[in-house]
């Protein structure tokens, strides 16, 4: 994962970089927005950590012209502590999600992933085909076979989750972390319970099963 911070605060901006890089995500920074935004348009990121109080151009401008550019890399934007009207005005404008400072770095990195993974960006395969199944990250339509399966944007992160691993076992935490981004306690049934929406919509019509439960373990998506 490749991920551009825009944020004019320099101790900021270079912490931030820091958590990414313990996390195996690479990044740079730059200190204003029209910068920002020229990067942001001629460089392909995986990711765009914005901030809104930026000089030059602030962050609502940076993101306004970047998709009035055409440019779907996921934005994530951070806000004031009480920045409710920021954070609404965020998502209309065509930001991905916003994080409040102070933040946490786990966080921090968990909805970086969790955003990539759904935009299906460059990091990720934008078709993931395992067996019968074929699930397109761009357009969000998901087949098995000659059916087309309608999911909702969760249990598509969950599915993408999985068929990127195919084969692999994925963990209920990792689950977590990349769909949810640690919103949720993990000791909740909610995994549990996607998994199994996932199973009335994607196995139950056919006659083999794609996705395994690994006791103790987690699940596998596999080619039946």
């Amino acid at each position: 994962m490749r991920v551009l911070i825009v944020e004019d605060e320099k101790p900021l901006a270079t912490l931030v970089a820091d958590g990414l890089s313990r996390a195996g995500i690479a990044s740079e920074m730059v200190h204003d927005g029209r910068t920002g935004c020229e990067r942001g348009m001629h460089e392909r990121w995986d990711a765009i950590v914005l901030d809104i109080l930026l000089p030059e151009l602030n962050g609502f401008a940076v993101c306004r012209e970047l998709r009035a550019a055409g440019v779907e890399t996921p934005i994530l934007m951070l806000t004031a502590k009480d920045g409710d009207l920021d954070e609404a005005e965020a998502l209309e404008i065509g930001a991905d999600d916003y994080l409040r400072k102070p933040f946490s770095y786990e966080v921090l990195v968990a909805r970086l992933r969790a955003l990539v993974r759904r935009s299906g960006g460059r990091s990720a395969e934008r078709v993931l085909t395992v067996g019968e199944l074929r699930i397109d990250t761009a357009t969000h339509q998901v087949t098995r076979g000659e059916l087309v399966v309608e999911l909702t944007a969760t249990e598509l992160a969950i599915l993408v989750a999985l068929a990127s691993r195919a084969g692999q076992v994925v963990s209920k935490q990792t689950l977590y972390d990349e769909v949810w981004g640690f919103e949720r306690d993990y000791r909740s049934n909610v995994v549990e319970v996607y998994i199994r929406y996932l199973r009335a919509k994607i196995d139950e019509p056919f006659a083999t099963k794609t996705i395994q439960t690994v006791r103790g373990a987690g699940y596998r998506l596999v080619d039946p």
